[in-house]
Parts: structure tokens; C-alpha cells; sequence
């Protein structure tokens, strides 16, 4: 199959001109479907624009694990070269929970963590966003301490492993880990190999975790307080979603860029801080609004945000 044909049912929503030369500035992108192959999730992505993308790398929502074939990791490597797109991220299992009560499914959580690692890493994919665990009723203490054994154990039997792990901020919603900062300071801390760790932050789990980020003062004292906790340096990818649900409710719902109750501000402080600038960010939103293609919608939305100063545009233009 060609690259030509590879594309021919693809919908193409590249932005206008007019946004373009802003979008080149920053690495934005969208959670995209497998369905029609691995390799075709990127040739989706370029034909939307992006220059980044997260996809799941088997069905999130099975234990069974995918073994990749040649052809697959080769069509995935031509994609990746043909588009130029090479921010991406690969989304674990919703089913994995390394803290786990029952030895069975803790098991099978570790083995799909590091089959995805593995996974990841052979088609070149630099990072693999995780949510950190559920206690279950266990507690937060012994489901932390928990969580930390069992990456140190899959990073020791995964020493070739090039990609990094990202644990992902939650909402706190259940007995979810990872709402504060202070608990994925915790585990980064513990862990053995820190370069192989990284946190992904997702601002509907953080703001539904208490985190507020809807007015310039508010925005700068979250990422302030992130720094000093877990440090920027550490921060890797960004979800960029609004949330269905109110302040500091605890639920993970997403919405739709600036409908929900995060509003618009929020996403135009995000995209336009200069220390995010080489931070890939994609969208989770709803996938549809109403007949209309929300994908496009919500991405065009966020490079409206963007601005630039007369510093960027002269080195965009050199």
C-alpha cells in the first residue's frame, strides 16, 4: 500500500495559513485511533495538522497483549519519516493498576506495564503515559509504596528500554493515586532511575483534583507549586482538556477546549508559556460534537490562542 492510498479516506483539517506559521511553534496534537493500523494513526495526525500525537499501541481495554509484526514496525517508521511527526505518546491499558490488591491482577498489571515499554520502545515512541494505581482500600501509603516496587522491579528487567515512563496526574476520582503533586513527588522520589520517570500533566485531573488554573494568578501559583514540588523539569507532555465537572469535584469527565468549566483562559496561558513551548500537548476531548468533527475543532481553537512576539517570529522566520 502507498502512502498515497494510505490517506485517500483520511478527513483533512490542516489549519489555515493564517495559523500555521503559529502552530509550527509548538508541538500540538490529539489522541488518534489504531483501528486502521498503528502506522496510519500518524498519517491521521499530519492530515489534521499536528505535529504530535498519542495513540494506544493495543486495546486498552483487554489483557491481551499485541506482538508486533516487521511490517507493522517498518509501516510505523515510514509514517513517522513521511509526516516528520516524531513527538508521540503512547497511552497504557486502562486495565493496568500496579497497586493492585489481588496478586493476580497485580501480576497481569506489571507484565501489560512492561510489555507496553517494550512495545513502545521498538517503534521508537519516547514516552508511554501511565495512571500511577488505585489503593482499592488498601491506602495511600501502602498502594504508593506499592506502586514504586513495581516500576523499580519492570525497570530492572527492562534495561534496553529507551522510552519514559510518564505518570499522569489524576482527579482524584475513587481511590485514584496520583491527585497531588505531593504523591507523584513521593514516587519519583523513590524510584531508582529517575531519567527513565516523567509526568505527564493533564489540566482536567488537576483541576478537578483541587489545582486551580482559570486566571493568570491561579495558573502561575499551580505551576509554581509544581515546580517547587515535583520540578518542571520533570514535566514531559500535556493533556490539554476542559472539564465537565466543577472545581476540586474529584470526577474525571473532559469536555470540549473552553466549554467546560476550565474556560478558555486557562488553555491560553498553557499554550502560550514559553517554558511548555518544546512540550507536546494533545487534546483527549470528545471526539464528536454532534455531527460536527470536534478533533478540529479543538485543535484550530488552540492555535487561535497562540501569539507571538517579535522574538519568535524572527526566529521562525531565520
Amino acid at each position: 500500500m502507498t502512502r498515497a492510498n494510505q490517506t485517500t479516506d483520511l478527513k483533512h483539517h490542516k489549519p489555515s495559513e493564517k495559523t500555521r506559521g503559529r502552530e509550527d511553534l509548538c508541538l500540538l496534537g490529539a489522541h488518534f485511533s489504531i483501528a486502521k493500523g498503528l502506522h496510519n494513526a500518524i498519517y491521521e495526525a499530519h492530515s489534521y495538522g499536528c505535529n504530535a500525537l498519542q495513540i494506544f499501541t493495543k486495546n486498552a481495554h483487554t489483557w491481551k497483549e499485541r506482538k508486533l509484526s516487521q511490517k507493522e514496525i517498518n509501516r510505523f517508521d515510514q509514517a513517522r519519516k513521511h509526516t516528520g511527526i516524531t513527538a508521540i505518546a503512547s497511552h497504557t491499558s486502562y486495565l493496568i493498576n500496579l497497586a493492585a490488591n489481588e496478586n493476580i491482577k497485580h501480576t497481569l498489571s506489571c507484565k501489560a506495564l512492561t510489555d507496553e515499554l517494550n512495545r513502545s520502545s521498538i517503534l521508537g515512541i519516547p514516552f508511554v503515559v501511565l495512571h500511577p494505581g488505585s489503593h482499592m482500600g488498601s491506602g495511600e501509603y501502602k498502594s504508593m509504596r506499592k506502586i514504586i516496587a513495581s516500576i523499580n522491579t519492570i525497570f530492572t528487567q527492562t534495561p534496553d528500554v529507551n522510552t519514559k515512563l510518564l505518570l499522569e496526574t489524576t482527579a482524584g476520582q475513587g481511590s485514584n493515586i496520583g491527585y497531588s503533586f505531593e504523591q507523584l513527588a513521593t514516587i519519583m522520589n523513590k524510584v531508582k532511575n529517575r531519567s527513565r520517570l516523567g509526568i505527564c500533566l493533564d489540566t482536567s485531573h488537576i483541576f478537578a483534583a483541587g489545582y486551580d488554573i482559570r486566571t493568570s494568578s491561579s495558573y502561575a501559583q499551580t505551576i509554581d507549586l509544581f515546580d517547587a514540588t515535583i520540578g518542571l523539569e520533570h514535566l514531559c507532555l500535556l493533556h490539554l482538556n476542559d472539564s465537565k465537572k466543577s472545581f476540586g469535584s474529584r470526577v474525571d469527565r473532559h469536555e470540549h477546549i473552553g466549554e467546560g468549566y476550565i474556560g478558555i483562559k486557562a488553555f491560553k496561558l498553557f499554550m502560550n508559556d514559553n517554558r511548555f513551548a518544546s512540550i507536546p500537548k494533545i487534546i483527549e476531548t470528545p471526539k464528536k460534537k454532534g455531527e460536527k468533527d470536534s478533533d478540529s475543532i479543538n485543535l484550530n481553537r488552540l492555535r487561535g490562542l497562540l501569539h507571538l512576539n517579535q522574538a519568535q517570529t524572527k526566529a521562525h522566520e531565520s
